[in-house]
């Protein structure tokens, strides 16, 4: 059963239901055996018998008997073969031949690119014969990439280095897999490319989108790599019998992911009012610096269009709606917040690297990802959600200047009318982002930014102590990293908005010299001149100095 997150709970009347799910999927394919020297020199002498002809030329003959065959075999099965294009490309021109009927099976495409991989070199040490080594730097060889209409995953990519150790990488999509199988279900459903936008058993499609980050998901997906990789890509380089009897089997790890929240609205007008007021209250507290608007060609509908029932299948011709895409960073990691089609706003996490950021990358640990990435989605939204709905009390304001205790150690109190403080607690707003926790070092970095002038590791640990004892921050357990607690987001979050967004714009408004009205004012800038205009005659009234 699906939990709300506090976004969520804040516009349940506007929201129709939501749906998790896995998008890009990419797993790095690799034979264990030949990724050493002395395996590969092993693995050689199974295939030939010995190592005799164990040199560059040898090497570099595997890479052209496989291109030759590939282009041999696509040219009798009337596969197009697209060389020289750019390895970003190639999905997109992929897509365009895909086969119309969706029951058709096989490769139906093969993309050829150049990009730099790791690949065996040999050289003659003059004794003890030749030596495997890693060419360095890597060279540029060309990959070919497999275009698979697969029944259960639809479009698949298989891409192989044709070099050894013959590395492989395979490109999935979660919400491809998603929409075949509510089609076998027959769970009715609107799609709009990589999106659902309509359905009228939206729980039961909402129930078939978590088995894409499942535990059973990982057993799926490597069938699905080994059903099409020895038998339709990895023949072309070792016939199967050859494969059999030298063992060859591929290990799989995952190396980039996507996870995704999607919350349909009702509206697609006020989903678009909200979103741009929820980008308005938290870039500057957030420190979001890439906000990036792609224009389009209609309008959302201000009403749910009547009369339109969902149905089994992908609109080609899908509308173009102006698209904000709303992006945190931090390290491999990316948070990214945007609208979908008609009604639709998508919560979005995604590992570039997963060895960089995970400890266990492998495809076992594949649902274990799936959820820290999901973690990751929902404290973003507690995040948002406590900088959209910020409070503070009367009471918590009062007592933050006082001294605290935190175990044996007396701390001083957080005073809010020193620029040091006031960083520390957007450097900890921001970085709170990340689910894992964040380190003392990153406060200092952010802290020495936002100052512009020098902050030690130490000052921060000491200040993170201050917050720890107003019950703002945690420290997790058994760890070295920090979190900042829900209560304390609202209230770092409404003393930083108070000061910068609210007393500071309205006195400095009322003790500088009245600007001229201009013709063509916003809302927010009205709300100040009136509220300036009534301080100044609070001011006259109490006889204080303007």
């Amino acid at each position: 059963m699906q939990t709300m997150d506090p976004f969520h709970q804040r516009y349940e009347e506007m929201v129709d239901g939501r749906y998790d799910c896995v998008d890009r999927i990419v797993l790095n394919g690799y034979f264990r055996f030949i990724q050493s020297a002395g395996g590969f020199r092993n693995w050689w002498r199974q295939l030939f018998g010995n190592d005799d002809n164990l040199d560059n030329a040898h090497l570099i003959r595997f890479a052209g008997r496989f291109a030759r065959r590939v282009r041999c075999a696509a040219a009798q099965r009337d596969i197009p073969v697209l060389e020289k294009h750019r390895d970003d490309r190639m999905h997109e021109l992929a897509q365009e031949l895909r086969p119309a009927d969706r029951n058709v099976k096989g490769v139906f495409c093969i993309t050829v690119h150049r990009a730099p991989n790791s690949v065996w070199g040999v050289t003659d040490c003059g004794r003890g014969g030749p030596h495997l080594a890693r060419k360095e730097p890597k060279p540029y060889v060309n990959h070919y990439a497999f275009h698979i209409q697969d029944p259960d995953w639809g479009h698949v990519t298989i891409k192989i280095c044709p070099h050894p150790p013959f590395n492989v990488q395979v490109i999935l999509n979660g919400h491809e897999y998603v929409a075949l199988e509510a089609a076998k279900k027959r769970i009715p459903f609107t799609q709009e490319g990589n999106c659902f936008t309509n359905s009228s058993n939206l729980a039961g499609l909402a129930k078939v989108a978590e088995t894409s980050c499942s535990s059973s998901a990982k057993g799926r997906l490597e069938q699905v790599c080994e059903r099409w990789l020895y038998s339709a890509c990895l023949c072309f380089l070792v016939p199967l019998a050859d494969q059999q009897r030298t063992r060859m089997h591929y290990d799989w790890s995952v190396y980039q992911l996507e996870y995704s929240r999607n919350f349909l609205f009702r509206n697609g007008h006020v989903m678009e009012e909200i979103f741009q007021n929820v980008i308005d209250r938290t870039r500057q507290t957030l420190d979001v610096r890439t906000i990036r608007t792609i224009f389009g060609r209609q309008h959302r509908p201000h009403w749910r269009r009547k009369g339109k029932q969902p149905r089994v299948e992908v609109e080609v011709e899908r509308p173009t709606y102006d698209l904000t895409i709303f992006k945190v960073h931090f390290g491999m990691l990316m948070l990214k917040i945007y609208t979908k089609g008609e009604r639709v706003l998508r919560v979005e996490a995604t590992v570039h690297n997963a060895k960089k950021a995970f400890p266990r990358y492998g495809l076992v640990y594949f649902d274990e990802l799936a959820g820290a990435l999901g973690e990751m989605v929902r404290r973003f939204l507690e995040v948002l959600r406590s900088v959209d709905g910020c409070w503070v009390t009367d009471e918590t304001l009062d007592r933050l200047p006082e001294p605290s205790q935190l175990g044996a150690s007396r701390l001083a109190g957080v005073d809010l009318n020193r620029a040091r403080m006031r960083a520390v607690m957007l450097a900890v707003v921001s970085l709170s982002v990340d689910s894992r926790g964040f380190r003392v070092e990153q406060v200092a970095g952010q802290v020495a930014q936002i100052l512009g002038q020098p902050y030690t590791s130490r000052q921060a640990s000491y200040d993170l102590k201050k917050l720890r004892g107003k019950g703002l921050v945690e420290k997790l357990a058994g760890t070295r990293r920090y979190m900042a607690l829900p209560d304390g987001l609202r209230t770092m979050v409404s003393v930083a908005l108070l000061r910068e967004r609210v007393i500071k714009p309205i006195i400095s408004g009322t003790v500088s010299r009245r600007a001229r009205r201009r013709k063509n004012e916003d809302r927010l800038n009205q709300y100040y001149r009136t509220i300036r205009d009534a301080m100044e005659r609070l001011f006259h009234e109490l006889g204080l100095a303007v």
